[in-house]
């Protein structure tokens, strides 16, 4: 097993562990990104075919490069996906891809990543591994559907040709449910099924959103924060429970046909989806939009709370010094898990990380 010494090693190399590196790459201080994917952005392509973001191009450069196209334009997964390569090359970031961390424990002196037959110790450690976790998180009775039944999660769906003739149940009425089924809808029966997370008041290309947008903005960065009790409660709800819908609204799924049931889905009857309610949902397949669990069983570190979540404040680990997080849900504010806030989040780490080394540097040397 070879190893190698590096100070900073950034986890992911999506659009939170480039922009940190960037930062990083400001101040002078050495890094490496690694990442378990083929390519960078890989993450952003293998979502659904007609994803694109919810905020305009205007707003979602990350620190240094700006994004290309039109300001009010919305970009597509692909779009996204090219522009963090691009990021990547422009600023020369060192990025490691095919590289999986099994396991990141902590030594006398900082961190051991053991990535198969390459070991990395390191002083800082940045997690930067997704927004909400890459592991999509399903009831336990999904798997007593009837086996007939097509079942996706969102991370697996692409486009309505992968579902089965008949009717499709969609699980979860976030903004990435209620745009799944409005697509779906158009082909097969749709059952939208889930509480109503609420609406933005305009749509994204509507002439009213670009005044809008910007108080949205703000408020995401500097009112809906976790030092404001209105933050620490939208927080709450956020994490554990979906955004609004964005683009499509309430009545585009009444145009197209599509069924609400604000209920959840509670178990299996008869192989069938089993409703709160009582009903059954005679479908032949399902579209499970029910969001990610955070899962950092490779993590060798007791710096999670019970919820799964790792006990940190503005992405700084107090129990285990030298450890980041960045990316997360609400790892300040609202602002923090879209592409208009990660670089403000990552700006703080790579500050806190270089005053950590300098502090180090300025300590007197062991006798």
């Amino acid at each position: 097993m070879t190893t190698e010494h590096v100070e900073t090693v950034i986890i992911g190399a999506g659009q939170a562990g480039l922009s940190t590196g960037y930062h990083l790459r400001r101040r002078g201080r050495p890094f490496l990104i690694i990442d378990a994917s083929d390519h960078i952005g890989d993450h952003w392509r293998n979502q659904w075919d007609t994803l694109r973001l919810y905020t305009p191009t205007k707003y979602d450069s990350l620190p240094g490069l700006r994004f290309p196209g039109g300001p009010w334009t919305f970009p597509g997964k692909d779009d996204v996906a090219a522009y963090l390569n691009s990021y990547a090359e422009t600023f020369e970031l060192p990025v490691r891809m095919r590289t999986r961390v099994e396991r990141l424990s902590a030594s006398d002196d900082g961190y051991v990543l053991d990535c198969g037959d390459r070991r990395i110790t390191a002083e800082n450690v940045v997690v930067a591994t997704g927004t909400f976790g890459r592991t999509p998180k399903l009831p336990d009775f999904a798997v007593d559907l009837d086996p007939s039944i097509r079942q996706l999660h969102s991370s697996e769906y692409r486009r309505p040709a992968q579902l089965r003739p008949g009717p499709v149940l969609v699980v979860g009425a976030s903004h990435s449910g209620t745009d799944i089924a409005y697509e779906v809808a158009a082909s097969h029966p749709t059952i939208l099924c889930g509480r109503d997370c609420g609406q933005l008041p305009v749509r994204p290309e509507s002439p009213g959103f670009r005044v809008v947008f910007p108080v949205m903005v703000f408020v995401a960065k500097h009112v809906l924060t976790r030092r404001t009790p209105i933050g620490r409660k939208v927080m709450a709800e956020i994490r554990f429970h979906g955004g609004p819908m964005i683009r499509v609204k309430r009545q585009d799924l009444r145009d197209r046909g599509v069924t609400r049931v604000p209920d959840r889905v509670v178990g299996v009857r008869d192989g069938l989806p089993l409703l709160a309610d009582g009903t059954v949902a005679d479908v032949t397949n399902v579209v499970w939009c029910t969001g990610f669990r955070q899962v950092f069983d490779w993590i060798d570190l007791p710096v999670f709370g019970d919820d799964g979540w790792p006990k940190e404040m503005r992405g700084v680990v107090a129990d285990a010094p030298g450890l980041y997080f960045c990316g997360l849900s609400f790892q300040y504010g609202f602002g923090s898990m879209v592409l208009p806030g990660v670089g403000y989040d990552a700006e703080f780490l790579a500050r806190t990380i270089s005053a950590r080394r300098a502090e180090a540097a300025s300590q007197p040397a062991a006798a």
